[in-house]
């Protein structure tokens, strides 16, 4: 992870700046790991993590993948699972993601995947001596998008 965590083609649109340093990205997964109610994932293909995906805190759900990989469908295929997992193992009414404006692909993805746009913010980061916005998404669970209690 970090391999992707440094790079700062990967973090382009991430909530910090790119990793220092080994002992940087260490703690972030072990922070990940250790969560009691997280559900992050790291994506591997062809025997190489290549990303992550998954809820760090619930609802709101990311991901991030090594930018050799972008566009091929990795992340669709992790989100998918994802949502899946979250919907057949919590009971969260719906899933959350927060997404930079200039972050096209993400924007996309998630629609792709169902969510719809809540809300924008200005000044919701500040990383690298800039401040970013936000969009933020929502993604109800099936049951209740369609106006049925959730089993």
């Amino acid at each position: 992870m970090h391999r992707i965590l440094s790079d700062p083609q990967a973090m382009r649109f991430w909530s910090t700046d790119p990793h220092p340093d080994l002992a940087t990205s260490s703690e972030w997964l072990a922070s990940m790991i250790g969560r009691p109610d997280g559900s992050d994932f790291i994506i591997e293909h062809g025997g190489k993590v290549i990303g992550k995906a998954g809820a760090w805190q619930l609802p709101e759900v990311g991901f991030i993948l090594s930018p050799d990989h972008w566009g091929k469908g990795f992340a669709r295929e992790a989100m998918e699972a994802i949502i899946g997992h979250l919907w057949a193992t919590t009971e969260t009414p719906r899933l959350t993601a927060d997404v930079d404006p200039d972050n096209h692909a993400s924007i996309k993805l998630l629609n792709k995947l169902g969510f719809h746009e809540t809300h924008r913010a200005e000044n919701t980061f500040f990383i690298g001596g800039r401040w970013f916005g936000s969009i933020y998404f929502a993604l109800e669970r099936p049951a209740l998008a369609a106006g049925r209690p959730a089993q």
